[in-house]
């Protein structure tokens, strides 16, 4: 079963960054704006397992504000990126408490885990470098308060299905 760990903010202005996503994010359909903690993993862990290595791992941790600003993009991969500028070390936090136990051989070390909400993705260079230039006047900000985790299946198609939520103190 292929499966991430992911964050749904709730903003109240989420047109703007639904706009952006419908125009250059090809999974738009697929999952609505998320900020990915463990990224997609194979794994027969059982729901029960994998709840369990939360309640565990997550002991002690209390749901947090987050705001997120500015678009910026990794042009090797063509992602663009609405950047997390407040909760960014409470996020990392979860990325790192998570990593361990059962999840730890999933971790993939050779890339720096920067938290985001993926706005796009851009095959060829030139249309990437039109559209950061396009976007460098979005001045959209967004807050909110983090307080749960969820746990999604992705189909075969790619599509999210939520295996279970699990609720920050």
């Amino acid at each position: 079963m292929k499966r991430s760990v992911i964050l749904f903010p709730k903003f109240n202005n989420y047109n703007s960054i639904n706009s952006i996503r419908e125009k250059y994010y090809p999974l738009v359909k697929c999952i609505p704006p998320h900020i990915t903690i463990v990224f997609p993993f194979e794994s027969n862990i059982s729901t029960n397992e994998l709840n369990e290595h939360f309640k565990e791992s997550l002991k002690g941790i209390k749901k947090f504000d987050i705001q997120l600003k500015d678009i910026t993009g990794d042009f090797r991969d063509g992602f663009l990126f609405l950047n997390v500028k407040k909760g960014n070390d409470n996020i990392i936090e979860l990325h790192d408490k998570l990593y361990s136990g059962i999840l730890q051989n999933f971790l993939i070390k050779k890339i720096t885990y920067c938290p985001h909400l993926t706005v796009g993705r851009l095959k060829e260079q030139k249309e990437f470098d039109n559209v950061i230039n396009e976007l460098s006047c979005f001045s959209g900000k967004f807050k909110t308060v983090i307080d749960k985790i969820f746990v999604e299946n992705i189909d075969i198609n790619e599509k999210s299905i939520i295996e279970f939520s699990f609720g920050l103190e």
